[in-house]
């Protein structure tokens, strides 16, 4: 008998949700780590995905890396190193598959075009050419979004889950 894949109920836990870390990244809040932007100038879809994955691989990594130093501390009968937490964190870091963690960019771009259709972000009009196309025909260029004003009262639950939105 096989394990199922998929959770009965509650899905998949991750530290922190999508549309948490597009509002506060989006807001100019750099969370966990990701680059501050100019909330009027905002961001374009690729960057905020890939702030989104790094961040999430930075927290999973650091998770476990403090699961495993605790498991051998109390092993080892000692305390917990901090060096052995970092150490344990630049290894699993590295380590993480980029593509298992979160979604995938196509799942992403739906999820943020609902968040369009909501009316919680929206194009700033700049736009800058996509790097691709130094050598190829043109093609799309990269379109900064940023949060609205009805994107900014949203409250958190809104945000959690803006399907019921």
């Amino acid at each position: 008998m096989g394990i199922p894949l998929k959770p009965k109920k509650g899905g998949f836990l991750r530290p922190f949700g999508c549309g948490w870390f597009i509002r506060e990244y989006l807001a100019g809040r750099a969370p966990y780590g990701s680059p501050a932007i100019d909330p009027d100038v905002g961001a374009p879809q690729s960057e905020l995905f890939q702030e989104y994955k790094l961040a999430l691989i930075s927290e999973i990594a650091m998770d476990r890396a403090t699961r495993q130093a605790e498991k051998i501390a109390r092993k080892e009968g000692k305390p917990i190193s901090p060096d052995k937490i970092e150490a344990l964190f630049e290894e699993y870091y590295l380590h993480l598959p980029y593509k298992t963690i979160a979604c995938r960019y196509h799942s992403f771009v739906v999820y943020f075009s609902m968040l369009t259709r909501l009316g919680w972000v929206e194009l700033t009009g700049q736009t800058e050419p996509s790097a691709f196309q130094d050598n190829f025909p043109p093609g799309q260029p990269r379109r900064f979004y940023r949060l609205t004003k009805a994107g900014r009262g949203a409250g958190d639950s809104a945000w959690a889950n803006p399907q019921k939105a």
